[in-house]
């Protein structure tokens, strides 16, 4: 199995490459539009900001593939970034568009009742059993790893993967039969996260 992760300069994605060695599978990085080309599964992570990700990835050419690889509906897993940009805008970056792959608009915490902003450290993950294939063999509730100041408020709630609740509670996850994509970060929650790694991977198989 090809699996390709999308390079647009974010930091954490040594950690994504090492994290799909760890269930003893290679990963290459995407850095150009040719790179798409004989992927089975396109994986895009993120760390940063709406509107500079969608900015560098036109600068990369590489959001026009991207676009096509969700339009024919390919293998795709998003993990916090790639999450939210598969939605139709940000609070954090007016006037730009997402990928609109799913109905939605990511939405900025509020620092209400002494919420800390971002939502950072280990959170309760709830699954739903409409997900089950992509979280089998897990516990849940689940504790997995977030960094985020911003979260999608899904549209379609029938796409839910998991719920997570911060201040309120959020779908922290969604899923098709062809993409799984997630608010928290599988490639630093331990063996939990590597466990849902393997799971995407055998999903695709």
């Amino acid at each position: 199995m090809n699996l390709g992760v999308l390079d647009y300069g974010a930091g954490n994605l040594r950690s994504v490459l090492n994290a799909f060695t760890a269930i003893g599978k290679e990963a290459k990085l995407v850095t150009e539009p040719q790179g798409f080309d004989g992927l089975d599964v396109l994986v895009f992570p993120g760390q940063g900001a709406f509107g500079d990700s969608v900015r560098i990835l036109k600068e990369r050419q590489l959001w026009d593939p991207l676009k096509q690889w969700l339009k024919d509906e390919k293998p795709y897993l998003g993990f916090c970034l790639g999450y939210q940009l598969l939605f139709e805008s940000s609070e954090e970056s007016p006037g730009v568009e997402g990928l609109g792959v799913a109905p939605g608009i990511v939405r900025k915490f509020l620092p209400e009742h002494g919420l800390k902003i971002p939502h950072m450290g280990w959170n309760q993950v709830h699954w739903e059993e409409r997900g089950a294939q992509w979280w089998q063999g897990l516990p849940n509730p689940s504790h997995l790893y977030y960094v985020h100041s911003y979260y999608p408020d899904v549209a379609d709630e029938s796409l839910a993967l998991c719920r997570t609740t911060y201040g309120g509670e959020f779908i922290a996850g969604i899923c098709k039969d062809n993409l799984m994509a997630v608010q928290f970060h599988p490639e630093k929650s331990q063996d939990i996260g590597l466990n849902l790694l393997r799971n995407a991977v055998d999903v695709f198989a």
